[in-house]
This record gives C-alpha cells, sequence and structure tokens, in this order.
C-alpha cells in the first residue's frame, strides 16, 4: 500500500493529517499490518492533553497490547467513536475511516519536524 503523500509521519508508525487548524492522527498501514488484526482501541477523551512522545492510548491485537506515542503536543477535539465496536476498521482502511482522534496542536509549527511519505517510507 502506498503512502499518501498528504500527510506527516512519526517514527512510532502514526500518520498526521492537517485539517486547518486540527491534526488527524491514526496508525500506518505498515502498523497495523504488524499488530494484526485488532480486538480493542483505547483512546484520550475529547479535552485530554497530548504531549508529543507521551502515550496517549492503547492498541490490543491477537498478538500484543502497543501504546500509541503522541506526534504532537495538544488537546483532543475529537476521537473516531465507530472504533469503539468495530476495532478492525484500523485494518480495512488505517488511513480513512480507521482513523482514531483530533486534535488542536499547541504550535502548529511542530508538524515541519515529523517526515514526510518518502523519509517514513525509508525508515520502513
Amino acid at each position: 500500500m502506498s503512502l499518501p503523500p498528504d500527510r506527516r509521519y512519526s517514527s512510532d508508525h502514526l500518520w498526521i493529517l492537517e485539517l486547518g487548524g486540527r491534526c488527524r492522527i491514526g496508525i500506518t498501514h505498515h502498523a497495523q499490518e504488524t499488530l494484526g488484526e485488532l480486538e480493542f482501541v483505547d483512546l484520550p477523551e475529547i479535552g485530554a492533553p497530548l504531549t508529543a512522545g507521551e502515550p496517549f492510548g492503547a492498541l490490543e491485537s491477537v498478538k500484543a497490547v502497543s501504546d500509541l506515542i503522541a506526534p504532537l503536543t495538544g488537546i483532543v477535539v475529537a476521537g473516531n467513536a465507530a472504533l469503539a465496536t468495530a476495532p478492525g476498521m484500523v485494518n480495512a482502511a488505517p488511513y480513512h475511516a480507521g482513523w482514531l482522534i483530533e486534535l488542536v496542536p499547541a504550535d502548529p509549527g511542530d508538524l515541519s519536524g515529523l517526515l514526510e511519505a518518502a523519509a517514513y517510507a525509508e525508515l520502513t
């Protein structure tokens, strides 16, 4: 699966899509493939503060439980509620319907410190 070029990527296998003052965050195809079939998604509540480099949730699969590491500092403004009953959406459509959260970044300039698609592809 090719990487969408309109996003930034973290070395922790998350993608970040800027949406006019908000950032939508999800896991990459590589990450969901490595984890296997997801059984549970633990996401922060709306209003929760996130700190770049710190855990903000977890993904549970038959293989393991993996922490989600925040790529940016900011405040959570939306969560993908559909994942509560259909966590497999992350596996089926990691770049679309399987998104995790949206946040308002504390410093939008921090996006420039994340990887572009080509650099992330080299990492994986």
